[in-house]
C-alpha cells in the first residue's frame, strides 16, 4: 500500500470518455419505524481502503465509513497479514448510509466510476494480490441482484475498454481495521500515498459528481 502510483489506473477506471450512467435498477428506500432514522450499509473492496474510503466520506447521506477486513475468518482479520496476503481477506470499507437521501445504485456509481478501477485483476496500480481485489460483499439477494445488473448494463454499453472483474461475495462478516485506519487520508494528507493516490480520486469525484457532495463545513 506504500508505494506511490504507478499509473493512470491509480487515480481512476480505464474508461471512455462517456460519464458511467445511473443503474438501470435499484433498490427502494425503504420506510423505518417511526421515530428512526433510515440506515443502510454496503461493503465494497476496490484496492487500498484509506483511499476508497476518502472518496466515500464525502458524499452526502453517508453517515459512516469504516476501513475493515472481509472475506476471511476473523482470525485473520489483522493488517499485517492481510496486506501480505496471507489470508482470504479484501481491504474493504463499510460504508453506512440514508437511502431516503443517497441510493445504493448510487453509491455503486461512485464505486465504479471513482473509487477505483473495476477492470483490474487482483490489483488496483501497483498494489498487487488478491487482498486488493475489486468486490462488491453483498448482505442480501437483492444487493447481489442491483450489482450484478449494474455491472451487466456497463459491459454491454461497453462503457470500459476491458471488461468489468469485480466479484460477487457474500458478505459473512466485516472486522474493522486497526484504529490507526481509521480516516487515514483525513489525518494524513501529506502522507505520499495519500497525496498521490486517494487524494486525485477525491478530486475526481469533486469534478463528476458535485451534485452528490456534503455541504462545506461552516467556516
Amino acid at each position: 500500500m506504500l508505494a506511490a502510483c504507478a499509473g493512470f489506473a491509480c487515480s481512476g477506471p480505464l474508461q471512455a470518455s462517456v460519464e458511467l450512467p445511473a443503474p438501470t435498477i435499484d433498490l427502494a428506500a425503504a420506510t423505518p419505524p417511526e421515530g428512526e432514522a433510515a440506515r443502510a450499509q454496503v461493503v465494497l473492496a476496490g484496492g487500498c481502503f484509506w483511499c476508497t474510503e476518502a472518496v466515500f466520506e464525502q458524499l452526502r447521506g453517508v453517515t459512516e465509513v469504516v476501513s475493515g477486513y472481509a472475506g476471511g475468518p476473523e482470525s485473520d482479520a489483522e493488517y499485517q497479514k492481510v496486506s501480505a496476503g496471507l489470508t482470504d481477506h479484501a481491504e474493504v470499507i463499510r460504508v453506512v448510509y440514508d437511502p431516503s437521501v443517497v441510493s445504493y445504485g448510487t453509491l455503486l456509481r461512485v464505486f465504479f466510476s471513482v473509487a477505483h478501477d473495476p477492470t483490474q485483476v487482483d490489483r488496483q496500480g501497483s498494489d498487487i494480490g488478491r487482498q486488493y481485489r475489486s468486490a462488491v460483499f453483498f448482505a442480501d439477494l437483492e444487493q447481489k441482484q442491483v450489482a450484478a445488473a449494474y455491472i451487466a448494463q456497463l459491459d454491454a454499453e461497453g462503457i470500459f475498454e476491458r471488461p468489468i472483474a469485480t466479484r460477487l461475495e457474500p458478505l459473512a462478516a466485516f472486522f474493522a481495521a486497526e484504529q490507526y485506519h481509521q480516516d487515514y487520508a483525513a489525518l494524513h494528507p501529506s502522507q505520499g500515498y495519500v497525496a498521490g493516490v486517494a487524494l486525485p480520486k477525491v478530486a475526481k469525484l469533486r469534478r463528476q459528481f458535485p451534485q452528490l457532495l456534503k455541504p462545506a463545513p461552516a467556516e
